[in-house]
């Protein structure tokens, strides 16, 4: 086919569907993703399980459809699309609810988000496969191979489109629920366009019913009472699902549906999560902490840890955060002011540190989700970059999501045993009296340290940080006696050692509400899914 033909080219009806057909079950099932990862994780069982449901749907379809094809009209296929359009209208209505139910059901956490994906976008994939064999029958091309052939290439062009489609515009753009409302209009669209020019009466009626549904659907879901507060914004960003939630004083971030970032509106000088006062740790361990200029932080969420050090100590703070609406929202509600000492990078943390030219005397590594691992920022050779990064003295501190100690605790060891490859001296340092999946601080310095608790302690007294770290030090662990494997960029490990995870509690200890105290209460633990 030549330039001008292809320019000139005007589709048949049969074809139209497939191709819409194949932008909506594609963008489909990237939608899946955003919308069930929050509530079931974002590990590689809750992608491929979606995976896996649509493409069998899918494939049912093709079969069904295959069986009835040679009945197949113009008029069918319109009534499949409106069909598929008003499931559509069910999943924004009701996601919350049946995402809410399907996560009580007795399920290894392995599989758990599979009942969530075949209630929710199995029908409409299924109808969706319906398509491709009707529109084939109905081809006017001569004979099946070119019939098939030309259907199926434009059915994947199609799912080429909606990938990208959704995936690098719609999603960033728009939420959830208006991305389904668009879908669900393209099917109309489509539906009204295979019955025309005549325009039947019950199609046309039907799909004036199909839009209104879409659109109520949108506003009139089931109101539900949210147990972590009032959510005051919630957003889709490219990277996450991104949630501002207040709970009396407290500012929570949440990424995914897990708890990020914490402050406390009455009260901004008080550490809201436990493990936040740990890091300033590496000031204890520093020689002198006045030595301390630059210092880095790997992920920023709330940007609660960085606006801690800029205010406590004569330092300039850089912060690596990949999501650029994470920092607008740590900046319209967790008060952050970029200025002379604090400056944020848009960039992967990796990416980062091999662009820059600068060295650090302390570099915070705060970007693990307890689901969701960046494998690159695991391994030796980053763990080597960031040595490279430090100053001869400078110190690491990582906040590793994990078990302290049994099955859970897999991947801290890995990173442990990978970190002491890179450096000197490691230290570990519990956040929680419980045997739970925490926020385990692992601690490298640059040259040999070999710090005693006593000795830690003593610095704790003599310095005046304005944190109280006695009970970090208390908390103090020995060295892991494993054989854990040393984490490296060719032996893609982090998956596996954070199976053991899923489907066990983890525990984000948090202060009282008097920042100068700093005893401890459990808060409440969400299932790790």
């Amino acid at each position: 086919m030549d330039v001008r033909t292809a320019l000139s080219y005007r589709p048949t009806k049969p074809e139209l569907a497939v191709f819409v057909s194949g932008i909506v079950s594609m963008g489909l099932e990237i939608l899946a993703v955003r919308l069930i990862a929050p509530q079931f994780g974002s590990h590689i069982y809750t992608v491929g399980g979606i995976l896996t449901v649509c493409l069998a749907a899918l494939s049912l379809g093709y079969w069904q459809g295959g069986k009835q094809a040679s009945t197949a009209t113009n008029r069918e296929m319109s009534w499949l699309m409106l069909a598929t359009a008003v499931y559509i209208a069910v999943v924004i209505y009701a996601s919350d609810l049946l995402l809410t139910y399907t996560s009580t059901l007795a399920l290894s956490p392995r599989y758990a988000a599979l009942p969530a994906a075949i209630v929710l976008f199995g029908p409409p994939t299924y109808l969706l496969g319906f398509i491709s064999p009707y529109a084939a029958e109905l081809s006017q091309k001569t004979g099946i191979g070119e019939a098939s052939g030309h259907v199926y290439a434009l059915g994947t062009i199609g799912s080429i489109l909606g990938s990208a489609l959704t995936t690098f515009a719609l999603i960033p753009a728009l939420s959830v629920d208006a991305i389904g409302v668009l879908f669900g209009l393209s099917l109309v669209g489509a539906a009204i366009v295979l019955n025309a020019p005549s325009l039947p009466r019950k199609p046309t009626l039907a799909s004036i019913a199909v839009v209104v549904v879409l659109v109520a659907a949108t506003g009139a879901g089931p109101v539900a009472l949210d147990h972590r507060g009032d959510v005051v914004y919630q957003t889709q960003t490219a990277h996450q699902e991104l949630e501002i939630v207040d709970d009396g004083d407290v500012r929570t971030m949440y990424l995914d549906g897990a708890r990020h970032s914490a402050v406390d509106l009455e009260d901004p000088d008080r550490h809201v999560f436990e493990y936040t006062k740990y890091f300033h740790l590496p000031m204890l361990m520093a020689d002198d902490p006045d030595d301390v200029d630059n210092v880095l932080f790997v992920g920023g969420g709330g940007y609660t840890g960085p606006q801690d050090f800029e205010e406590r100590y004569d330092v300039d703070v850089d912060v690596v955060e990949i999501d650029p609406e994470v920092t607008a929202a740590a900046e319209n509600y967790f008060g952050l002011e970029h200025g002379e000492n604090l400056t944020s990078h848009v960039d992967d943390g990796r990416q980062f540190l091999q662009n820059t030219d600068e060295t650090y005397d302390v570099i915070v590594l705060d970007a693990y989700k307890q689901d969701q691992v960046p494998f690159h920022l695991t391994t030796i050779e980053f763990m080597d970059l960031v040595s490279d990064r430090l100053a001869d003295d400078g110190i690491l501190h990582a906040n590793v999501i994990a078990a302290p100690s049994g099955s859970a605790a897999e991947f801290y060891h890995a990173q442990h045993e990978t970190m002491a490859e890179a450096f000197p001296d490691t230290y570990s340092f519990r956040t929680s009296d419980s045997s739970a999946i925490q926020n385990i601080q692992v601690v490298a310095t640059n040259e040999p340290t070999d710090f005693t608790t006593d000795e830690l302690a003593d610095r704790n007294d003599e310095r005046d940080l304005g944190v109280d770290l006695a009970d970090a030090i208390d908390n103090h662990m020995d060295e892991p006696e494993t054989d854990a494997p040393v984490l490296r960029d060719d032996r893609g490990e982090v998956d596996s050692l954070l199976d053991p995870m899923l489907g066990q509690r983890y525990v984000i200890e948090e202060t009282d509400g008097d920042s100068t105290s700093s005893e401890p209460t459990a808060a409440a633990v969400r299932p790790v899914t």
